[in-house]
């Protein structure tokens, strides 16, 4: 139930550090290669130099007129073989599915793997360890090809479109961010991979109404809330004779999720983490490939749930939730939020105590990099703003003071890109004004490479006159909020303006970041402010920000509550502005902002008059069960929770303007939820507006047309039912 905006966020941090699929840095850390007009490019740093190292004709294969269309990249361990994704295509949330070749760069050869295999099939391929063969999965099984004879081995036979080896189903994909579902032993001798069985899984079913003159369903199997999950073990298979050895993990297996699993580098044992179902124990077990036998090494519980922490962009192809190892494998860096903020902490694999790393009244929020030698972790906070993000190290032994390390003249959001040795890095950089911008930067100074090519020397360039305006706001039960908003454009405070709520106010995302672009109504045609709306946006109690555990877990088992409280409570106090006009107050959002739009009108009549919500979850009880069951426990066990949190619940206090827009092809938010909705506000003679977009999924984005026809409603909808400009 991620909102569209948050995938647009992360796409745009993806550009600022570079497209992962066509930027990698070398082994050594001295140079970096990326795609240019399909041609590979290595970089030189710190001079920058570049050359083309593969070449469009490298990439043409044989009898081809054309270079195969690089997707995405990888090289072999020792940088003398290149894996090239192409043709690829969309499973669920991103490309996953295509055609793989490889590239020798000592002889030249160019060959594509799992020929004989459909085409657009291959996911997930990895040259081993020894650069000798390529493992990767199509249709749901696994197989192995030797690189010098192009022989293929099935290592699984079993797949099926339930039966699930080295991938994930729906449900592990959208909510662990779980898709890469196999690794290669150290030795390259096995694999160890996970198996979903999601044969007792029932299937929800779309309908597509408009490609035949018969309608064709859509199955998908998809656990709702409530629903058992699917089964899921883990399996090392080995490479000489396809045996699978399952690992023995206590727990019922349909009660309980796998979600982390990685060879304990230079052993051949695993390490894996299971959470129970409701998400709040987890247990980490290491494993013995031949024998199965698993053990406990480290256990934690939460009294709402246990975050499991995704470094990085999990919304890649290359994401793969791995542990973060420390002396040579015998620890993990771990994060919890055992003493009410997110740290870090040294989880010993050999029975030692912890060590806490990390230590303050801040949250740590994403790794950077780790410096083995001088005992040092870096990492992204920011204990004054929660809004922003910068860099920080601190000692790997506990005992260090915080450091901040981000210039100090640029507050906003930095990012940074490390080179495999901690010689180099990307930094970039970008607040509410300032364009997003990046520097190479020798890492262990934090000065740019070239002084004239610095983030600080060009600023003047970069920077613009801000529209947007970030503010506080405190509602009558205490709660302190921040918010953005964007005034009209000749702004006079002797006027009262309508203004435009936008919200989210889920776990998955925040909405109020000092990044660039931060303000923009992407379905809206034209200029918000230009035609006179004041947009604001807040983050309540119970979205992500590094404010603490009390911060983000207060709304277990109170979402549709206790955020939408927040929300009217912070809108109250909005509305006493004197340049705010009271009468003309909107709202929208989409996925869990659609669901919070619609319990703000339904639940705060008196407050919002106008609403546009897309692609909300209108019952929770239809939403996934990995999802739901985290922030609102089991509906066998609190169903009044559900019941109170659900927009259909209240539909019956409808008084103002209502237009709700959803795909008829949402995999994610299925479209029943739009038809809860009419039947409930038809039974009240509710009268609202409608839209459903025919096979669209969640982002409504498919299809010739859409985007411009969706901002076209939205704009029209909005300009009728909530007048702009001042008064």
């Amino acid at each position: 139930m991620k909102s569209v905006l948050f995938f647009a966020f992360i796409v745009l941090v993806s550009f600022q550090v570079f497209s992962q699929g066509g930027f990698k840095w070398s082994n050594d850390g001295k140079s970096y290669y990326r795609i240019e007009n399909n041609d590979i490019v290595q970089y030189t740093l710190p001079s920058n130099d570049s050359k083309v190292l593969i070449s469009k004709e490298q990439l043409t294969p044989m009898g081809s007129k054309n270079p195969l269309a690089v997707s995405y990249f990888t090289f072999s361990d020792d940088e003398q073989k290149v894996l090239i994704f192409t043709n690829t295509k969309r499973v669920w949330r991103i490309n996953t599915k295509g055609d793989y070749w490889v590239l020798d760069l000592k002889s030249g050869s160019l060959q594509q793997i799992g020929k004989s295999l459909p085409e657009s099939s291959l996911m997930f391929a990895k040259i081993s360890p020894d650069g000798k063969s390529v493992a990767y999965v199509s249709e749901n099984n696994i197989y192995v090809e030797d690189l010098s004879t192009s022989k293929i081995k099935a290592l699984t036979t079993d797949g099926t479109i339930t039966l699930i080896n080295g991938t994930f189903d729906w449900a592990y994909e959208e909510e662990f961010a779980c898709r890469d579902g196999f690794r290669w032993s150290p030795d390259s001798k096995s694999i160890a991979y996970w198996q979903i069985d999601a044969n007792d899984i029932k299937k929800f079913y779309m309908i597509n109404n408009t490609d035949d003159i018969y309608s064709k369903i859509v199955p998908l199997e998809y656990p709702k809330v409530g629903e058992k999950p699917s089964l899921c073990k883990v399996g090392v298979v080995t490479v000489d004779d396809a045996k699978t050895t399952w690992m023995d993990i206590p727990g019922d297996l349909r009660e309980n999720y796998l979600v982390r699993m990685e060879f304990i580098p230079s052993t051949k044992k695993l390490l894996i983490q299971q959470l129970n179902r409701k998400q709040n124990h987890s247990k980490l077990f290491i494993a013995e490939p031949k024998t199965g036998v698993s053990k406990v090494i480290q256990e934690e519980s939460d009294a709402a749930w246990v975050d499991i922490y995704q470094p990085g962009n999990p919304y890649t192809i290359d994401f793969t939730n791995n542990f973060i190892w420390l002396n040579g494998g015998k620890s993990i860096l771990w994060t919890s939020e055992k003493d009410g903020w997110r740290h870090l902490y040294n989880v010993s694999l050999e029975g030692k105590p912890e060590k806490l790393i990390t230590k303050g009244a801040y949250d740590f929020i994403d790794l950077t990099h780790i410096d083995i030698k001088k005992g040092y972790v870096y990492f992204m906070a920011s204990p004054n703003n929660a809004t922003q993000s910068y860099l920080y190290k601190t000692s790997l032994n506990g005992n260090g003071k915080l450091q901040l390390l981000s210039p100090k003249t640029l507050e906003g959001t930095h990012g940074y890109s490390v080179s495999p040795t901690g010689t180099y890095a990307i930094h970039t950089f970008s607040n509410h004004f300032t364009r997003p911008s990046r520097e190479f930067i020798s890492f262990a100074t934090q000065k740019p490479v070239k002084a004239s090519e610095s983030i600080e020397a060009n600023l003047t360039n970069l920077q613009e006159t801000p529209n947007v305006e970030f503010f506080k706001v405190k509602t009558s039960e205490g709660v302190e909020m921040d918010g953005w908003m964007v005034k009209p454009t000749n702004f006079d405070a002797t006027k009262k303006y309508p203004v435009v709520f936008y919200v989210y106010s889920e776990p998955a995302t925040t909405t109020v970041t000092d990044t660039y672009g931060i303000g923009r109504n992407r379905n809206y045609n034209g200029s918000m402010a230009d035609d006179g709306y004041i947009y604001i946006s807040l983050d309540n109690r119970g979205t992500p920000a590094p404010k603490g555990r009390e911060w983000r877990k207060s709304i277990y088992r109170n979402i549709g509550k206790i955020n939408i409280k927040d929300q009217a409570l912070a809108a109250k106090e909005i509305l006493k502005w004197d340049f705010v006009d009271p009468n003309r107050v909107a709202v929208w959002g989409h996925s869990g902002g659609g669901s919070a739009t619609l319990n703000l009108m339904f639940q705060y009549p008196e407050i919002y008059k106008t609403g546009i919500s897309l692609a909300a979850v209108v019952n929770q009880l239809t939403y996934d069960n990995i999802y739901q069951e985290r922030y609102m426990g089991l509906p066998q066990e609190n169903l009044e929770d559900f019941v109170n949190g659900s927009p259909v619940t209240y539909a019956k206090n409808l008084v103002g303007n209502l237009l709700y827009i959803h795909g008829t092809g949402d995999d994610n938010v299925h479209y029943q939820n739009a038809e809860i909705l009419i039947n409930e506000l038809v039974k009240y003679n509710k009268q609202f507006q409608f839209m459903a977009y025919p096979n669209r999924t969640h982002g409504i984005r498919e299809g010739e047309g859409t985007t411009e026809h969706l901002r076209t409603l939205y704009t029209n909808y909005l300009k009728s039912h909530c007048p702009p400009g001042g008064k």
